[in-house]
């Protein structure tokens, strides 16, 4: 449960932080700035699983 929680902080805190950029810093649209989102928070999901399996 532990780890189930790490991976889900990780992978919203990298959506977030990328939909904040994209959105705010960089006048990106809305919809590419959840795509970028979801892309790089299910990216950091991955990383973060992968980190807990060492």
């Amino acid at each position: 449960m532990n780890n189930l929680r790490y991976i889900l902080l990780h992978a919203v805190a990298a959506g977030t932080f990328i939909f904040l950029l994209q959105h705010y810093a960089l006048s990106a649209t809305l919809e590419s700035s959840l795509v970028w989102a979801l892309t790089f928070g299910g990216c950091a999901a991955g990383l973060a699983y992968m980190q807990t399996k060492r």
